[in-house]
């Protein structure tokens, strides 16, 4: 059995909605193991000069968990 956990982020990008969503997942894939998906909650822009300037994503990434290590009885031994 897996357990899973999730974040909420933002990302951005000056080029485009879906390049804001690779820069999100390549960054947190960086740091996290185990990605397993990602929920796009909402969208947004900045605008500049009556032009969109950034394009953002706010996300929910989903990713499991590591299982604790095993114990190995390897250790000090109770007299």
């Amino acid at each position: 059995m897996s357990i899973m956990k999730s974040e909420e982020i933002m990302a951005e990008s000056s080029k485009s909605f879906e390049d804001a969503i690779q820069v999100a997942i390549s960054r947190f894939s960086k740091t996290v193991r185990g990605l397993a998906s990602c929920h796009v909650n909402a969208m947004s822009t900045t605008i500049r000069d009556g032009k969109i300037d950034m394009y953002r994503v706010n996300m929910q990434m989903t990713f499991q968990v590591d299982a604790p290590p095993e114990k190995s009885g390897h250790g000090k031994k109770k007299k």
